[in-house]
């Protein structure tokens, strides 16, 4: 009941803020304008992660108290300048050398200082207990992957959001189950907080999370996976909600992200641009090429997500030898499905669209005013029209 009220009061307080949060950007005219690869028609504010880290810090703040918070204290200052990298570079974009040295100081605040980190593979590839040295290096690696490819995922209304939902309050409620009560004070925290973002990013949005909300929400969830793999792994064989195969359930949690970066930075690798190049290659994107709306794609992928997270609750009891290549089995072939569907789909509404070059007149008159404008089809192929 008591982590029901964290959640309670870091949504209350979320609902109330993210109003004036709106109108002060608007004002300010901080946020993203139509143009370009943006597919919103109007200006939207961003920086709405404002609204729910703020929400999330004052319900642990409340809360928290009762709990022994100094275990994940250096993950709270970590999570706090992680939101201020995001902040900077909303306000004033950073350079990515810059953007990137925030983002190893906060990792290495929980890595190291923290010691949330990957400490053994537990037979894995036939891999033991990690030294020290790759222990911190790998562990630094995966949390900027996670963080990154949450990142990158926020791209249409409710999609990052969305996630961010399951993956806090599934967690949430295993850290509860296991006593670890720091944790489950930051998970639900952050859900309350988000949940009460996603009623004003919901399409179509008020608002948008920015980077300010996206790599302060992506960096905290992928510490709280982090530590998931680490607290269940050290369970006893026979506790309750223990997963064997505890890596695959690690990377199903964030399971979305992680194949949208891959399958981006796979395609663009291979059209001879670099990983980081900005285009418009992403899952969502796809999806709505195919007529979806930014809702529909949102509740496609979030279902997907969920379907695959089931299935490693389903083989709780396998190894991660049979499990990991059964969710990448499945991912790869709904990725692969979705491909064919989407270029099938474009294909057919390119083919049954009317060409104007293909127009059998040879010039279509047109009353502008006192004027007649006659639009002959080659002037198109030549950017000119003809004034007569």
């Amino acid at each position: 009941m008591l982590f029901l009220f964290v959640l309670l009061t870091a949504f209350s307080i979320g609902f109330v803020l993210m109003p004036a949060v709106i109108k002060v950007l608007k004002r300010a005219r901080i946020g993203d304008h139509p143009g370009g690869r943006k597919i919103h028609k109007k200006f939207i504010p961003s920086m709405g992660g404002i609204g729910f880290f703020v929400a999330a810090a004052v319900s642990i703040a409340i809360w928290g108290w009762q709990f022994p918070l100094p275990d994940i204290r250096y993950l709270l200052g970590a999570i706090s300048l992680m939101f201020f990298v995001g902040l900077r570079d909303d306000l004033v974009e950073l350079k990515a050398s810059h953007k990137l040295l925030g983002q190893l100081v906060a990792v290495v605040l929980v890595v190291v200082m923290g010691d949330v980190r990957i400490k053994d593979f537990h037979g894995f590839l036939g891999i033991g207990e990690l030294n020290l040295f790759f222990s911190y290096t790998f562990s630094a690696f995966v949390l900027l992957v996670l963080t990154n490819a949450f990142n990158l995922i926020d791209g249409i209304d409710g999609l990052a959001g969305s996630t961010g939902l399951i993956v806090s309050g599934l967690l949430g409620i295993w850290f509860v189950h296991q006593g670890l009560d720091s944790f489950a004070v930051l998970s639900f925290s952050f859900f309350g907080g988000v949940l009460a973002f996603l009623f004003f990013n919901w399409h179509p949005a008020k608002i948008f999370m920015g980077d300010t909300g996206s790599l302060t929400l992506g960096f905290t969830l992928g510490t709280l996976v982090i530590a998931f793999m680490e607290f269940n792994a050290a369970l006893p064989d026979d506790a309750s909600w223990r997963f064997e195969p505890t890596f695959s359930t690690g990377i199903a949690l964030m399971i979305f992200p992680l194949y949208d970066m891959a399958r981006v930075f796979t395609r663009r690798i291979r059209r001879g641009q670099g990983p980081m190049t900005p285009d418009k290659s992403h899952v969502h994107h796809f999806l709505l090429r195919m007529g979806l709306k930014h809702n529909q794609v949102t509740l496609v992928l979030a279902l997907v997500q969920l379907i695959v997270i089931s299935t490693t609750l389903v083989l709780i009891n396998f190894s991660d030898h049979i499990v990991l290549p059964t969710i990448s089995a499945i991912v790869l072939i709904l990725g692969y499905r979705l491909d064919r569907i989407a270029v099938r789909y474009v294909k057919k509404k390119v083919a049954n669209e009317p060409r104007i070059l293909d127009l059998s007149k040879s010039y279509i008159q047109k009353e502008d005013g006192q004027k007649s404008v006659k639009i002959d089809p080659k002037d198109f192929e030549n950017n000119t029209i003809n004034y007569n």
